[in-house]
């Protein structure tokens, strides 16, 4: 039997609460293509709460133990193509896919690009990538590991039947309980995440606590892996200007999501597949927030990875998916890419 426990958030401060309404209206405008307003009612929301953050809005369980991701196969890559003329595109693709993957598996230098081309600032605000302003059919599929690995073998594996790569966020407890579980989700060509040492609520701790949250975790995995981590996911997708700013400084990017699968309610596998696709949010550059470790997200991925492909998307990792510089934001979190 699973052994974890959850907690919901049940009494916030105010301005945590008016917070997560503003997070919930920047939301309104991402995944699809078309913009939610101008965005002045939201600065003038902001502009009226002192200390303005942007909690979950639909409130992450506070995770009492900590967990792993589960040691899971490598990925192997056909490159055998057929004589026939698909059989060389889809040996072309796979080969690239391949490519692609042995970049992240030896990804010892940083992938971070040109800090000064980065604009996260929208009117005084520093947002978060929500998702992405693309014309291409692509979302990202990522999975948060702070508790249990009873479930990555085989979300690895499924992954691994659909030749897919996604990107997994772990914390710095999670990488020391389970090494082996973090070679294997490289190994297999998935990007790694950094979601904090401790977990905490970034917004809340000092800056120098934000870049030990930050560089602590960063160094276990560098020092495990050889790999340079550039992608951070807040915990509770907590954070303020001060956390986009020191994530900046220690070479990230900071990202959320747009689609939460709510997978850590709880609700079954039906719920998790339909809590995506039907999601309103959906859209080209859509980012999904799965958990590895919620009960039925293992069961449900299958299904969802075929409804979502059966809906035209392609699924690619984060770092695929976000442009690593020359780019600004609008005001629902959607990173654009600046017109040279």
């Amino acid at each position: 039997m699973r052994e974890r426990q959850a907690i919901m958030v049940k009494k916030l401060p105010a301005k945590m609460l008016a917070a997560a309404v503003l997070t919930a209206l920047l939301l309104s405008g991402c995944g699809s293509q078309e913009d939610a307003g101008t965005g002045e009612s939201i600065e003038a929301k902001a502009d009226a709460e002192e200390g303005f953050l942007v909690q979950n809005p639909e409130w992450e369980p506070i995770e009492q133990e900590s967990g792993g991701a589960g040691a899971g196969g490598e990925a192997m890559q056909e490159g055998t193509a057929d004589s026939g003329e698909n059989g060389g595109a889809d040996g072309e693709a796979q080969s690239s896919a391949a490519g692609e993957a042995g970049e992240r598996e030896g990804q010892t230098k940083s992938l971070f690009g040109e800090a000064a081309t980065m604009n996260n600032d929208v009117n005084g605000r520093e947002l978060p990538i929500y998702c992405v302003d693309t014309e291409e059919k692509k979302v990202a599929l990522s999975f948060d590991a702070g508790w249990g690995n009873e479930d990555t073998e085989k979300l690895l594996e499924i992954l691994k039947n659909h030749n897919l790569k996604v990107t997994f966020f772990m914390t710095g407890e999670w990488v020391a309980n389970y090494p082996d579980d973090v070679k294997a989700i490289l190994q297999a060509g998935h990007d790694l995440g950094n979601h904090s040492e401790n977990h905490k609520n970034m917004s809340q701790i000092s800056d120098e606590d934000k870049k030990q949250e930050l560089m602590k975790v960063h160094d276990k995995v560098k020092e495990l892996t050889g790999y340079e981590m550039c992608l951070f996911r807040p915990p509770y997708g907590d954070y303020d200007n001060a956390v986009i700013d020191v994530a900046k400084e220690c070479k990230y990017y900071t990202i959320q999501w747009d689609v939460d699968s709510l997978d850590w309610q709880n609700k079954g596998v039906e719920s998790v597949i339909t809590t995506v696709t039907e999601h309103k949010n959906l859209g080209n550059g859509s980012i999904i927030l799965c958990h590895n470790g919620a009960e039925y997200t293992a069961e449900a991925l299958d299904t969802l990875i075929t409804r979502l492909q059966d809906m035209g998307y392609e699924i690619v990792p984060i770092s695929e998916l976000i442009y690593k510089e020359d780019f600004y934001m609008n005001f629902a979190g959607r990173q654009i890419k600046n017109e040279n």
